[in-house]
């Protein structure tokens, strides 16, 4: 802000002046910022009659909710990058904003600074989008990344993510999968115009993916991510909105996002497929997403307007993971005799899932059958999987992965 104190004047129509900085430890050093500027008590500066706009960047729930309401209820515009709080409570935020004439910006809770979010709520607003898939945590995109590329373990790759900063020293909201759940919840809200929050979304994370998994994408030309999807289903039935690992194509663009980078696929009726790409996490690139939001605000501030308000008129089901349709990758270790393939494949048969591909390699104790699903229910496939498990003739599941990416 104060670099580039004399472009954002020009690019408002007005000057930006900070105003104070509610902070937990007043007198740590930090330098180049006035000491005078610093409070710890931020429910005073949210309020205070000198301040219109508000950028809450604590995260978690409390005591952001209670900041950000009363920084609405005493008329200022607010700016968050609170990816949780968004996900588990949004509804109550948005409903202040219209409640009390503000503005809600939150272009930094997901995809860093890609812009993303605002694409999705402006750009393509009157364009019906379909789906939306991607990879929107940048840590286990760099483990799995690594697992790929350098033959890596999880544990390896991890250690490694955390020495380079990409990971917490807990790990758990990256690796299980709440980060990148709570970010799916965003985007489907946004896209379908229907209420989702974080607990709605079907989660998985990527510490079970092992060098199996990786190496069975490898023989099939594919690559594991850790993707976030939100699809509309057919007939205004419902949305279906989760995260997990899975396998992609080589040849599609999600395959070629390498360390920590984040991309987006969203595909709408007219506009066609568009992908976002760039860096999804750090300072600078939330730094960057931030202060575009803070100059979108203001300059509605000087022209005395409020951006567009969001409604969840559609109020779509959002359906168990159960009923979402999808396609499984299997490996098994089987004893290498006469009929073990029709005993497979008649076990698939009995939950009708169609089955697209088979390999087996090997001899003797060394047998392994490779099976690729077409899509089915997740609920029949799970089943299966677990039936499969019970065999005499299956040593070891020795994976299961679910496709994606080559529809």
């Amino acid at each position: 802000m104060r670099e580039q104190a004399g472009d954002l004047a020009a690019r408002v129509g007005a000057p930006l002046t900070l105003a104070g900085i509610a902070v937990r430890r007043p007198d740590r050093v930090r330098e180049g910022v006035d000491k005078a500027l610093l409070t710890t008590d931020a429910l005073a500066l949210v309020t205070r009659e000198d301040v219109d706009i508000v950028v809450e960047v604590i995260g978690g729930i409390e005591p952001a909710r209670t900041l950000i309401l009363a920084a609405m209820k005493a008329g200022k515009s607010v700016i968050t990058a609170n990816k949780a709080l968004l996900a588990e409570d949004g509804e109550t935020l948005f409903a202040a904003a219209r409640e009390f004439g503000a503005d809600l910006y939150y272009e930094a809770s997901v995809a860093g600074a890609i812009p993303l979010l605002r694409p999705l709520r402006d750009s393509l607003v009157g364009d019906h989008v379909h789906r939306v898939l991607g990879i929107v945590n940048g840590t286990t995109n760099y483990i799995l990344d690594q697992m790929d590329t350098h033959g890596a373990g999880f544990n390896e790759a991890l250690e490694e993510a955390q020495a380079l900063g990409y990971a917490e020293a807990d790990p758990t909201a990256d690796v299980e999968g709440f980060d990148a759940a709570a970010k799916a919840a965003i985007l489907a809200r946004l896209a379908f115009h229907t209420p989702v929050t974080a607990a709605d979304v079907h989660r998985e994370g990527i510490t079970e993916v092992s060098a199996a998994d990786v190496a069975g994408a490898q023989q099939m030309d594919s690559v594991v991510k850790l993707l976030a999807i939100c699809e509309r289903l057919p007939g205004q039935r419902g949305v279906s909105v989760r995260v997990y690992p899975a396998m992609i194509p080589r040849s599609h663009p999600l395959a070629s996002v390498r360390e920590a980078y984040n991309a987006v696929f969203v595909e709408a009726e007219s506009a066609g497929s568009l992908m976002f790409y760039g860096a999804g996490a750090g300072g600078a690139p939330t730094a960057s997403a931030v202060l575009g939001d803070l100059v979108a605000v203001a300059r509605n501030q000087v022209a005395g307007s409020t951006g567009p308000v969001e409604v969840t008129y559609a109020e779509l089901p959002v359906l168990p993971m159960g009923e979402t349709t999808t396609r499984y990758y299997v490996q098994l270790d089987v004893a290498d005799r006469s009929g073990v393939l029709a005993t497979v494949a008649e076990e698939f048969a009995r939950d009708d899932v169609s089955i697209q591909a088979v390999r087996q390699e090997g001899l003797g104790d060394e047998a392994q059958l490779v099976v690729v699903t077409h899509r089915a229910p997740d609920a029949a496939l799970a089943a299966t999987v677990e039936r499969l498990r019970g065999l005499e003739i299956v040593r070891e599941v020795a994976s299961v992965m679910r496709v994606e990416g080559d529809e």
